[in-house]
């Protein structure tokens, strides 16, 4: 029928079909809306727990046992004598801590990743426990020992405490032999002593690190001054963690010394599996800040697509442990990943990777600009490092030692910034006249490099290789000029001139021949 009728008709007709035939699916996939909320709240609820059954199971255990764990003090000190004197203060208060030992015991178990992995992967835990959720998880536990100081420690120091210093002699009496024969003076008495300094001292790294955890300093949203800028970023986080361990022995410490009870149990120890070093076999930094990483591969290692990895520089930290997806194959003799540098340890990574004492430069036609750049920069900071050692060998000949002292003193900072011993450079390009770009510079290194610091290679591929016939004149006048009046006839600089392409496989030989057991940055 539409192929019958005319073209503009036709159209006509389908555009409004279409248009009502949207409207009417768009009727059609509103969802009906339930009129008893009963109905309604049950359909949501099961559907929220199809979807999230793992989680729902776990958080109600874990609500289950810390609620059980808080009534079970909380009955316990509610039949004891101190019950008198404390009231349902000392009841909270030891509820808050049976919980709070237990929220310890089991915070560290979520950023176990070694243990995490092994269940996920060699066990069947994975179909019913929600291993992916451990970093959502451990804050959840972290939220949990903050409920759990909060409960303790307000308790204590506004309600049981002040009541204990209030209470008259015949109520002291009980008290006794918890607290000794004569009542507490003041206020003082409570905090001076083992248990109170060292829950103090608790509470306030435990504020430390949970401050310095949050998104505003972790991922650097606050704009501080710049002396406090270093409060923020991943590091401040990462490390503030670490005090954690101090935070474990002063709990041991503090629940040895406890006033109305001797009986304490705590211990957990996290593991890790073995860690293999790598060797690094290539890096390489591409636009948008992104490093490349091939690394060997070690001995028995076996992944799959898809699958990351923790990597440890112990040049930028020897605790951090960071993940980042594998990007090559299970098949591929080595690992490689991509890393956009974006945190502060990403940055310092890309800095020790750029720190390379042999440079391998290579320019194509105007592509070469950047690298005149490096290699002037190289040209200037030799002079200034010959200039400061024979500064220095002047001021050691002096008797003057404060001069000497601070000559020294540049001397090694100078020696410290600048790492490059020795550098490459390849210029290729199809235009004879594009060697008059850089001619002034060309022969300035030329002349100023007397230790041959930086080896130039100009290649001019527009005509043969050298060894073929139809260059060989060319190639002839080069070499009689060049060891005459030590120009070069093609680019009019000192730097001798080669034809065609670079055999880049000889290239790349005797730099690796010269330069052994040294990093080679290109």
């Amino acid at each position: 029928m539409l192929l019958l009728q005319a073209p503009g008709y036709s159209a006509q007709i389908g555009t409004t079909n279409s248009r009502n035939l949207s409207q009417m699916l768009s009727q059609k996939l509103r969802p009906t809306r339930e009129p008893n909320p009963l109905v309604r709240w049950y359909h949501e609820a099961r559907y929220f727990l199809e979807d999230h059954w793992k989680r729902a199971w776990v958080m109600a255990l874990w609500l289950g046992v810390c609620a059980g764990l808080f009534a079970w003090k909380f009955v316990q000190y509610r039949r004891r004598a101190v019950f008198h004197v404390m009231g349902y203060c000392v009841c909270v208060a030891k509820g808050g801590a049976e919980t709070l030992k237990f929220n310890m015991a089991l915070i560290l178990l979520p950023v176990c990743r070694n243990t995490i992995t092994c269940l996920r992967t060699k066990t069947r835990l994975g179909k019913v426990l929600p291993f992916d959720d451990n970093l959502n998880f451990h804050k959840v536990h972290n939220l949990g020992v903050a409920i759990g100081v909060g409960l303790h420690a307000i308790s204590h120091l506004t309600c049981d405490f002040p009541r204990l210093l209030h209470a008259t002699d015949q109520e002291y009496v009980p008290m006794k032999r918890f607290f000794g024969d004569t009542r507490p003076d003041d206020y003082w008495w409570f905090v001076k002593g083992t248990e109170g300094w060292t829950g103090v001292v608790m509470v306030v790294l435990m504020a430390i690190a949970f401050t310095l955890a949050s998104p505003w300093f972790r991922r650097n949203r606050l704009n501080l001054p710049k002396p406090l800028k270093r409060l923020t970023g991943f590091n401040a986080f990462w490390y503030s963690h670490h005090l954690f361990v101090v935070v474990y022995i002063l709990l041991i410490i503090h629940g040895t010394f406890l006033y109305l009870t001797k009986k304490w149990y705590k211990k957990t120890v996290p593991l890790r599996s073995s860690v293999r070093a790598v060797k690094i076999l290539k890096v390489a930094v591409y636009p948008g800040n992104v490093l490349t990483l091939q690394m060997s591969k070690p001995q028995g290692f076996k992944c799959r697509s898809g699958q990351y990895i923790f990597l440890n520089c112990a040049a930028v930290s020897p605790f951090q442990w960071h993940p980042f997806s594998i990007t090559s194959a299970p098949q591929d003799d080595y690992i490689s990943v991509h890393i956009r540098t974006l945190g502060d340890w990403t940055r310092q990574l890309k800095d020790v990777f750029s720190e390379y004492e042999v440079v391998l430069l290579v320019g194509l036609g105007i592509g070469a600009t950047p690298f005149i750049s490096i290699v002037k920069d190289i040209v200037n900071n030799m002079k200034q490092l010959d200039a400061d050692e024979s500064s220095s060998d002047d001021g050691r000949s002096e008797e003057d030692g404060s001069g000497s002292s601070h000559q020294r003193k540049l001397t090694s900072s100078s020696s410290s910034s600048f790492r490059t011993r020795r550098a490459y450079f390849y210029w290729v390009t199809r235009e004879q006249g594009s060697f008059e770009w850089f001619r002034g510079v060309m022969n300035e290194v030329a002349e100023t490099d007397k230790k041959g610091v930086i080896e130039l290679h100009n290649f001019c591929t527009s005509v043969y290789e050298e060894g073929d016939a139809r260059s060989a004149l060319i190639v002839m006048l080069q070499s009689l000029n060049h060891a005459k009046h030590g120009v070069d006839i093609v680019s009019g600089t000192r730097v001798k001139s080669h034809f065609a392409r670079p055999n880049w496989r000889n290239v790349y030989k005797r730099i690796a021949l010269n330069h052994r057991d040294q990093r080679i940055g290109a």
